[in-house]
């Protein structure tokens, strides 16, 4: 049987023991916070990164992994496993994706690379629902395919607590921001074809909260879904408050609590809170998966 590796970067959110047991590999992305650089995940907890970005969080910043660390990565992987399938952030927000797939020609190790064109909670359950997959025996054809239409089926919306932050990396403009801040409008952010865009402008942080829980209530009904994470900067206690009345509202409703990922919070700022689900419109029993063609990157190595 082939080996298969998992490739990530740490803007999916998994858990350390998740990760461990399924062969996922997983670049760090970094954080600048007052001045220092910080491995996502590796050289801080999420709370102290929260902790950080509370005292220090104006003009924090993030930036990608070294080339050479996904180089360095995937000429290991080439000599223990057969192939890999990667999936990254978004495209459109940070340069992983294309950073990926060029390691994956320079050293020969055939990687199929995905754009989730999200991230956080979205792109775990992707990988999660990857590695399910697998689990089930479906080939690796199989599996790619699937994976590729999860990103079309993600959802994630942003109350985000600072426009500062928003404003310094380029996440909305300085109009919007201003016009946002004199006039006392909350944005509500989504994701959109991979892009973070400005979905609503609204009075008050309760009835931007109130509009974004109608938002979700429409997604449950719309969708059936069957589980909605909540996200949270640093402010457990509110994630805690949020998922309590989505249980009491949707009583069948599985709502998990995360800590949003740190580069996601660096460019938000602390005491944002965010909602995620990915929509699955597969079904658990269904026992064939059409096989689309395969890419160019798979037809550069025979696996």
């Amino acid at each position: 049987m082939k080996k298969l590796a998992w490739i990530t970067d740490s803007t999916c959110g998994l858990s350390e023991k998740f990760i461990k047991s399924n062969n996922i590999f997983v670049l760090p992305l970094n954080v600048i916070v007052n001045g220092v650089s910080y491995k996502e995940d590796i050289e801080f907890t999420e709370n102290k990164f929260y902790e950080l970005l509370k005292k220090h969080g104006e003009g924090a910043t993030t930036s990608q992994p070294a080339y050479g660390e996904f180089l360095d990565l995937y000429e290991r992987l080439n000599e223990e496993y057969d192939y890999g399938i990667a999936i990254h952030a978004s495209s459109a927000l940070t340069g992983t994706y294309e950073s990926s797939i060029n390691a994956s020609i320079q050293t020969g190790f055939p990687v199929e690379v995905i754009d989730s064109k999200i991230g956080a909670y979205a792109l775990g359950k992707i990988i999660k629902k990857g590695i399910e997959l697998e689990k089930q025996g479906r080939t690796y054809e199989e599996i790619i395919t699937r994976l590729q239409e999860y990103p079309e089926q993600t959802e994630m919306y942003l109350l985000p607590a600072s426009l500062n932050q928003l404003k310094r990396s380029g996440r909305v403009s300085t109009t919007q921001a201003v016009f946002a801040s004199l006039l006392n409008i909350n944005l509500v952010l989504r994701f959109q074809n991979g892009k973070v865009i400005v979905d609503e402008k609204i009075r008050t942080k309760k009835r931007a909260q109130r509009r974004l829980f109608q938002t979700m209530s429409e997604a449950i009904k719309n969708h059936n879904l069957k589980e909605i994470c909540v996200m949270h900067a640093g402010v457990k206690e509110r994630a805690q408050d949020w998922k309590e009345e989505l249980e009491k509202i949707h009583q069948q409703l599985k709502v998990t609590i995360e800590t949003l990922v740190p580069v996601a919070g660096v460019h938000t700022g602390y005491g944002t809170m965010a909602v995620s689900w990915l929509r699955d419109n597969f079904g658990e029993n269904e026992k064939r998966i059409s096989v689309k063609p395969l890419d160019r990157m798979r037809k550069r190595k025979s696996i």
